[in-house]
């Protein structure tokens, strides 16, 4: 029996979240017969114009027939629609699951469908999101959260992953890993990843800048001295601090701490919770030195994020 994959849009949607139904006729063409049908979903059918001004048809939002409803999201944050948010409300104890791309995590959110659940969107948004729906736990970190039948993914690409992370979930991993092959994609990209890097952020022009940074990242237990960093691309350290500075915007030290932060974030994440042995881990050294820079990074210190993520954990295991 075939299972329908509707994709909601609505006046200036981002025309990119279709991507999410390429995952589905992907995996229809590796099975001797077709497992989906796609449609394009608006509240009353016909023509509606992407943020992109390209126009897709689109048949009537119906209840009953869809295995899978996906949320599409926009350049922006979605403005209210009533009429869509209360059709999504009333038909969804009919869908088996149903998610939000990118900013569509808005219009569930607003039809009560996260209510008590994780969720993430895009990472500009996600603590507006927070904001104006607290009864959410909003992962405004993550790729793509599920939450028992209710699913989300962060920014625009991010729909891939879920998607693929859903064929996988009805096909098994090897048609998933097909899938993502044909698609030229990363076939795994966790829901846990992280939406954006410490690296990426830095991003300097040249190569051997970027490889004491690769340097630093799988070295971070060490000191990292500027002399030590300035010696891996054979520098004095004058001059390795000098271009660094002006390829990055930043000096050396804050890089580095910019890349402990981020891999101190992601053991609490996974579990860790001993503060003294995240900041060993990361090479902060002591408690203290590892709490005043989430101050600075995040405006709180790091035992609140390991409450956080201890409440995460305990909210996946009883749903």
């Amino acid at each position: 029996m075939s299972k329908r994959i509707g994709l909601v849009v609505y006046p200036q949607f981002q025309a990119l979240d279709m991507a999410a139904l390429t995952v589905f006729e992907f995996a229809n063409t590796l099975l001797e017969q077709p497992l989906y049908e796609l449609a394009a979903l608006s509240l009353s059918g016909g023509p509606v114009k992407s943020s992109s001004g390209v126009a897709i048809d689109s048949l009537p939002l119906g209840w009953g027939g869809y295995d899978t409803l996906l949320i599409g999201g926009a350049i922006g944050m979605p403005a209210p629609q009533p009429e869509l948010e209360a059709a999504l409300r009333d038909g969804a104890s009919v869908t088996r699951r149903i998610g939000s791309v990118c900013t569509g995590a808005f219009i569930l959110a607003r039809a009560g469908l996260m209510d008590g659940k994780r969720a993430t969107t895009h990472w500009v948004f996600g603590r507006r999101l927070q904001e104006l729906h607290p009864s959410l736990l909003v992962d405004e970190d993550k790729i793509f959260v599920r939450d028992g039948t209710i699913w989300s993914s962060a920014g625009v690409t991010a729909c891939i992953d879920m998607a693929l992370a859903m064929v996988e979930d009805d096909l098994g991993t090897e048609i998933a890993r097909k899938v993502a092959r044909a698609m030229v994609v990363y076939h795994r990209r966790s829901g846990g990843q992280s939406q954006f890097s410490a690296l990426a952020e830095i991003e300097p022009s040249s190569d051997r800048v970027k490889d004491v940074l690769l340097y630093a990242r799988d070295n971070l237990h060490k000191d990292l001295s500027v002399e030590d960093l300035a010696a891996q691309v054979h520098w004095s350290p004058r001059h390795f601090s000098r271009v660094f500075q002006a390829q990055t915007g930043m000096a050396p030290a804050k890089a580095i701490e910019k890349l402990r932060v981020e891999a101190a974030q992601a053991l609490i994440d996974q579990g860790h919770s001993s503060i003294g042995r995240i900041a060993e881990m990361t090479g902060f050294g002591d408690e203290e030195r590892l709490r005043r820079a989430f101050l600075r990074a995040f405006g709180q210190p790091p035992k609140n994020f390991v409450q956080q993520a201890r409440l995460r954990n305990e909210h996946v295991y009883l749903s």
